[in-house]
C-alpha cells in the first residue's frame, strides 16, 4: 500500500501519481479533513506535498485505518461528489460516524493517560 499521504489519496481518486494538475486541490481537501480530526484531538497534520507519510502518524494501526478512510471519504465528498443524493447522504453517513468513533477513540485514550 502506498506510504504517501497525497499518492494514496489521489490513487483512490483515480488520479495517476504523475497527474498533478489537482494536486493543490487535492492537498487543501486533505489539509481541511486533517484540521477536523485536529479539532477532535489528534495532533495536527499538514501535508504540502508527497514526502508526508501515513507512516509519519502516530496513532495505532487500527486507528489510522479509520483515519485513511475518513481522509479519503471526506476529499472524494468535496473533490469528486456522488451523482446520486443517495450515494452522497450515504457517504455523509460514513463520515459522521467516523468522526463519532475516532472521537471516542481520542477520550478513551485520554482516559488511559
Amino acid at each position: 500500500m502506498e506510504d504517501s499521504i497525497l499518492i494514496a489519496t489521489k490513487k483512490i481518486l483515480g488520479l495517476s501519481n504523475d497527474y498533478t494538475v489537482f494536486d493543490l486541490d487535492v492537498m487543501t481537501h486533505i489539509n481541511a479533513a486533517f484540521g477536523t480530526l485536529n479539532q477532535l484531538g489528534f495532533d495536527p497534520v499538514v501535508i504540502s506535498g508527497v514526502d508526508e507519510k501515513w507512516s509519519d502518524l502516530t496513532v495505532e494501526e487500527h486507528v489510522l485505518s479509520q483515519i485513511k478512510t475518513y481522509i479519503y471519504l471526506k476529499v472524494r465528498s468535496i473533490f469528486d461528489p456522488p451523482a446520486t443524493s443517495f450515494h452522497l447522504e450515504a457517504m455523509k453517513n460514513q463520515i459522521l460516524e467516523l468522526e463519532w468513533r475516532l472521537n471516542v477513540f481520542r477520550e478513551e485514550a485520554l482516559d488511559d493517560t
